[in-house]
């Protein structure tokens, strides 16, 4: 489909030295350079992962110290409950100071004689 001989390979040099100028171009090249070390670099750490995975007889065990066993524990009911109701008190008094700022600049606008101009 496409080709890409000598020519067509110049054009398209010339037409990028064009559009980032000499200048640009070291930068572009340096970076691009990184990204591609960075992207090896991780998909050569997912390889070495692959091959740590413990075989399907073995078992793996995880050691959690007492301060991790804490945090994994649920809340009981009645905190999680008191936590969404005052979630919940938090969130009506927010819809209710935004509506009476709605009504409050739909008032000043009208007052003025000008239309509401709010697009939703």
């Amino acid at each position: 489909m496409f080709d890409p001989s000598a020519p067509h390979i110049i054009i398209l040099l010339v037409v990028v030295l064009l559009l980032f100028g000499s200048t640009r171009l070291p930068g572009a090249a340096k970076a691009i350079g990184k990204s591609m070390h960075i992207f090896k670099k991780s998909v050569k750490g997912l390889d070495e992962d692959d091959d740590k995975q413990p075989e399907s007889g073995q078992t793996v065990t995880t050691v959690m110290t007492p301060n991790q066993r804490q945090l994994a524990s649920p809340q009981s009911d009645s905190s999680q409950q008191a936590t969404i109701d005052s979630l919940q008190r938090q969130l009506n008094d927010l819809q209710r100071q935004n509506a009476a700022g709605d009504a409050q600049q739909g008032s000043d606008s009208a007052a003025a004689g000008r239309p509401d101009s709010r697009s939703y």
